[in-house]
């Protein structure tokens, strides 16, 4: 029997516009184990890794203004820390958007790109806002923690600030990544479920 594939070619431009990695065999390796789910579980090994690199984005963006821009001392303390983790937010969001759009969904091409990076970014944005609240909340709290587990008193406020902000936001960003492979999955890039190949009609033959 075979089968034909309806995909106009303007889509299959597009569909082939896709970043390929040298760790895709080993992704496809590890998600072929998983019968039926193994596109799924393709896509959210692609989400995690897309994200682990987002982290280092964000981390780095981080911590590089604290200690350059925004030191977390002072005046407006708390307000340095949430710009600083603000900043460092969105620089890995246009990461996570780039990648995921071009390698964890490549058939995912029926919207817009300017509405696909809207409803990607509305749905990040929850979760900054989330994070922002916490991390303001409980970064003094865990520096104090940090320098009561280090058994070292002579830290200063701004050290264990930035080591407190760091863990504030660790915990955070791990929250958000299932947060955010879900939510993405089911509305930003539900659209890769209209693309699977379906027979026409008069393409059927008997074998």
């Amino acid at each position: 029997m075979s089968t034909a594939v309806n995909t106009h070619p303007a889509e299959e431009t597009k569909i082939s516009r896709r970043i390929h990695s040298p760790i895709d065999p080993i992704i496809l390796f590890i998600s072929g184990r998983f019968g039926s789910k193994a596109k799924e579980v393709e896509r959210f090994l692609k989400f995690a890794i897309v994200g682990t690199f987002g982290a280092i984005v964000d981390f780095g963006t981080l911590n590089i203004l604290q200690h350059t821009l925004l030191h977390p001392e002072g005046a407006n303390e708390t307000l340095k820390v949430a710009t600083a983790s603000g900043i460092a937010f969105t620089a890995a969001v246009a990461s996570n958007f780039f990648w995921n759009r071009y390698w964890t969904y490549p058939d995912s091409r029926s919207r817009h790109v300017g509405l696909q990076l809207a409803q990607f970014f509305f749905i990040n944005t929850v979760a900054v806002v989330v994070r922002l609240i916490f991390v303001s909340t409980v970064y003094s709290s865990l520096g104090e923690f940090a320098e009561h587990l280090l058994g070292n008193s002579n830290i200063d406020s701004t050290t264990a600030n930035r080591l407190g902000t760091n863990l504030a936001q660790a915990i955070a960003v791990g929250v958000a990544m299932f947060w955010n492979f879900f939510m993405n999955r089911i509305w930003t890039y539900n659209d890769v479920d209209k693309h699977h190949h379906k027979p026409a009609p008069d393409s059927l033959a008997a074998e």
